[in-house]
Parts: C-alpha cells; structure tokens; sequence
C-alpha cells in the first residue's frame, strides 16, 4: 500500500462509523462482502484503494498477462462462469468476471474507491479499530484485511536505477503509453510475470535482455481455446461446469503429495520439465543457462510454451551475471560487460513476507505487525486471525498460499471461517474475540512440523515462500480439503472473549 499524507482537510473530517470494514477488493474483499451481504448485512464497508474491484487482476495489465491456474477452477464456486473463452484465462477476462460478480451481487454500493488505508490502531478503550484513509478517518468494531500478497511491487535495490533516462517501469504497473517497438529492452527477472512478457515483447522489440538470477522450472501449458460444443455444455447442461472443476480440482491436489509429503515423487515433474528444456531449447549453452539448479516445486513452478522459443531469437539474451549498475542509457553487469537500453521492465516480484502494510496496523500492545513479525516471525492461527489483534480477521494471512492450485478455493475457505465468526459474535454478543497465544503457537508447530520436509524447505533454493528467519510462512502444506475442514465453523474455545456490557 502506498504511504500516501493525507491531505489536513480530509484529515479533520469526522470519523465514519461501520460495523465491520473490508480492506482490499481483489477476490477475498470482493467475496467476504458477497457472504455479508448474503447474510443480509449493510453494516459494512470495503475501502479499495484502486478505481474499480479486482486487485491483482485490475493492476497487472503487462502484455501476456494471464492466469496458470486452469479457468473453472479460478473462480468462486458460487459464482461458475460458462462464459471462460479458454483453458487458462487471459487477464482481461478474469478481470471482466470479477467486475461482473460485483455487479451480480450488489455489493458495489458499499465500497469506498480511491480509499487507501494508511493505518489502523486497536482502541483498546472503545474496544473498536481506528483507521485513517486518503478518504479521511474510519473506525470499525471489526477489521477484516483482505489486502493480498501480490499487490505491492517489490523494486530492486541497484545502483543508479533511479538515474535512469529511459522508460522504466514495474510489471504491475506497466506503462501503455510506452511503445517499445524497435526499442532496446532489459527485463529484469525471470518469474511468472517475466515468462509471460517477454515472449510478448521479444518480436517488437529490436533488441530484448532478460536478466535473471534463478533459471525456473517450466512446464507445458495446456492451454487450448474452448469449442462451441462444451461452451454449450457448460451454459446448459446441468453440473457440465461443476464436474469439469472437480476433476480439475482433483488432478491438481494430487501434487501435494510430492510437494509437502514425498519429495521424491516430483521427479516425474522434473522429468517432464527437463524433456521440454531439451527440446525447446536447443542451443547447449542457453540450455545451461536456463537450467535450474534446485529440485522442481522448490520455487514457484511456472507454465509456458512460448518463453523457450522467445529466448532462443536471435534478438533475445539471457545474462546471468548479476547488475552492478544502472546508467542512465545502459546496465553494467558485475563482469563489467555494459549493455546499452531504452527501456527496463521490472519484473522482480512483489513484497509478500515484507508487505509495507504491516508498518501500519498496530494491535492491543500498540506494536505493529511488523514488529510482531519481526520478534515470532510471520504466524496466525489457520491464517485468519493473529494473537494481539482482536476482532481482526485476515484473509491470504499466514501459510494460507498455494503452489499447486487455485487460492479462490483457499479464499472461500477463510471467508466460511470469518462469516462465520461474525455471527458467531453477534449471536453471543461479543465485546471482543482474541486468539490465544497458546492456540497460535500449538498450530504454529504443526504447520511447521508439516513443512519441515517439504520440497519448498528441502529443495536447495531461495524463494519468496521463506520470510529472512528461513520460516516458510507462505504456502499451506497439505490438501486444501483439510484446509478447508480446518476452517469450516469458527472455534470460539481458541478464543479469549469479552461481553458486551449489558
């Protein structure tokens, strides 16, 4: 989140009471407002940041966008779309889905767009969450971040980048009214956004440079335009859709096994991966070049059948001597090789166990999530709620991430947990609900029991899956299905409580 000052005249307004308020509408905030409003609620407000719902999907508009995780799957289990044109969607579709579930719903009328969250602090005296905005103060009885991982950009930290004289611009945020035909290009990284732009760019561009630090594994997509006949299907007949996402479903959940359970069992993957190295690629020292040198499922797996053939142009060069400098028309690599550029993406990640927004929420104590973290590490309790922020809910929270399959499924999961929490507070007229320490702790033990041998803590690489204490506190380490199971009612034994005065 941007730390934006907020202007004094917006700054002294009153403060805008709401009984519960969402941060954040990408699919969590989005879907946690659908559930409200399901259980008849209009005593909450979601405050988004951007123009319109959608988070990731309205941000990342670089050229080749799309989803690698197959389209019925990615999407809200409510809200099946007969209307997905391919396989794997592409980013204009997802986003359109997503403003169209908005609309669907209603729930439209209770965000706050262009309302960017700047801080939170738990009143401990009026047992309520004071919040200040770009749109002025707020205060809520109960605070839901639904604030994702991939939403703010991690930039490189390299000399001189700033003094750059060319385009230069991150991913996430890329710029349309930049045109880079017959331009000399760099791009910086080689993870799931960079795989998907540069065989965009690579024929338009005169001259294209793809830095990367880690080779990542790739494997085929499978991606094919749907016939008419199964679009048919899935808009008439009656559980087409819902048996094609199930078997999806299915198929995927499988690879828990070797990525959390058996590590061993992935080197079928590998095996698959290596044969596509092999053929796609067939200059050896390219190949070496972008042979990765960890076990397959240790990173972010990726998915493409374009970015081989796009590295192997004649235009295209993979350097993998790491950036010294930035210049103001060029980059200088380490060797001291300096190599002339109009333009650089940035395409280096995101802040996912740094986020910026954990400066800014600070709990009972008066310490920040980032100080939190900083002490214990990155650690919730079924990734939705964490000790010292009462009536605070997280969706994506700790260990709620995915490497194999759809996190619409793990979304819907935590909002059963917290819709349900909710009504649990109202039935029994809650004050306040805490998590334990205790209860944190002893979860906190067995998740980590569980990733112990994972291939993501075994695999001999370094991912943005580990925080800087070497703690994977990013992906859950089992099927989703017990995730699911896990959080299906809200376990108020977990919780310290107080009562409302009566």
């Amino acid at each position: 989140m941007s730390r934006k000052v907020t202007d004094k005249a917006v700054e002294n307004r009153p403060a805008r009471h709401s009984r519960i308020v969402i941060v954040g509408s990408g699919f969590s905030g989005l879907g946690m407002a659908i559930r409200l409003r399901q259980q008849g609620r209009n005593d909450f407000l979601v405050l988004e940041r951007g123009h319109d719902v959608g988070g990731t999907w309205r941000d990342n508009t670089y050229p080749g966008a799309a989803c690698d995780v197959p389209s019925h799957l990615y999407s809200y289990s409510f809200a099946l779309n007969p209307e997905w044109t391919r396989s794997f969607s592409k980013q204009p579709e997802i986003q359109q889905y997503i403003q169209g579930v908005a609309d669907k719903y209603g729930v439209r009328d209770r965000h706050i767009f262009g309302c960017d969250m700047t801080g939170a602090q738990w009143n401990e005296a009026a047992s309520r969450w004071d919040i200040q905005t770009s749109q002025g103060p707020f205060t809520a009885d109960i605070l839901i971040s639904a604030v994702g991982a991939l939403c703010e950009p991690n930039l490189p930290d390299i000399k001189g980048i700033n003094e750059f004289q060319g385009e230069i611009f991150h991913s996430a945020r890329w710029n349309h009214d930049a045109d880079l035909t017959g331009k000399r290009v760099a791009v910086i990284g080689t993870g799931a956004s960079a795989i998907q732009i540069v065989p965009s760019i690579a024929k338009q561009v005169a001259k294209l440079d793809v830095y990367q630090r880690t080779a990542p594994w790739l494997l085929p997509r499978g991606d094919r335009p749907y016939t008419l006949p199964e679009r048919l299907a899935f808009k008439h007949i009656p559980g087409a859709q819902a048996l094609s996402r199930a078997a999806i479903y299915a198929v995927r959940e499988t690879q828990v096994v070797g990525l959390a359970k058996f590590p061993p069992a992935m080197k079928a993957l590998e095996a698959v991966a290596r044969a596509k190295l092999r053929i796609e690629v067939r200059d050896p020292e390219l190949r070496k070049k972008v042979t990765p040198n960890f076990s397959i499922g240790c990173k972010r797996m990726l998915i493409s059948n374009e970015y081989y053939p796009a590295l192997s142009r004649d235009n295209v060069d993979v350097v993998t001597d790491g950036i010294k400098e930035v210049r103001a028309g060029s980059v200088v690599t380490k060797d001291g090789t300096e190599r002339e550029v109009d333009a650089i993406v940035v395409a280096t990640g995101f802040h996912v166990t740094d986020s910026p927004m954990y400066e800014t929420i600070s709990g009972r104590d008066g310490r920040t999530l980032a100080e939190v973290f900083e002490h214990s590490g990155q650690q919730g309790y079924k990734g939705s709620t964490i000790h010292n922020y009462p009536n605070m809910f997280f969706l994506l929270g700790p260990n709620v991430g995915l490497g194999h399959t759809s996190m619409v499924y793990m979304i819907e999961s935590q909002i059963n947990y917290i819709a349900d929490a909710v009504q649990t507070i109202d039935k029994q007229g809650l004050r306040t609900v805490e998590v334990r320490q205790d209860a944190q702790d002893e979860y906190n033990t067995e998740l980590q029991g569980k990733l112990t041998g994972s291939v993501w803590n075994t695999g001999g690489c370094a991912s943005w899956y580990l925080d800087k204490h070497g703690n994977n506190t990013t992906l859950w380490p089992d099927f989703t299905f017990r995730f699911r199971s896990l959080l299906e009612t809200f376990d108020i034994a977990a919780y310290e409580t107080t009562a409302k005065a009566s």
